[in-house]
């Protein structure tokens, strides 16, 4: 930096551009935000927020694994009669001496 505190000047072939100032964002994030502002008043700071949003991912992972591991399809056992019905009904559709 020169005695003014601007920023360096890079030459490129006559041109010249100065280099942008850093800038380094601290700001709460966007989603953060829309935590706090939607809480109705229940969440007060950014870390009550950032709870909440982990809170809520390890919630969506749980239902997630749930829906695709043990999504209820318990198949059914068939009672014996079932089982005798569709061997009859199988019998029906596919000749004795196609087996």
């Amino acid at each position: 930096m020169d005695q003014n505190n601007e920023p360096p000047k890079i030459v490129f072939e006559g041109e010249e551009f100065q280099r942008p100032r850093q800038s380094f964002q601290t700001s709460t994030p966007k989603i953060v935000q829309w935590v706090i502002k939607y809480s109705g008043g229940l969440i007060k700071d950014e870390k009550q927020a950032n709870y909440v949003l982990i809170g809520f991912v390890v919630l969506a992972i749980i239902v997630s694994l749930f829906l695709i591991f043990g999504g209820g399809h318990t198949q059914r056992k068939l009672t014996p009669a079932e089982i005798e019905q569709m061997q009859q009904e199988r019998e029906k559709l596919i000749p004795a001496n196609f087996n």
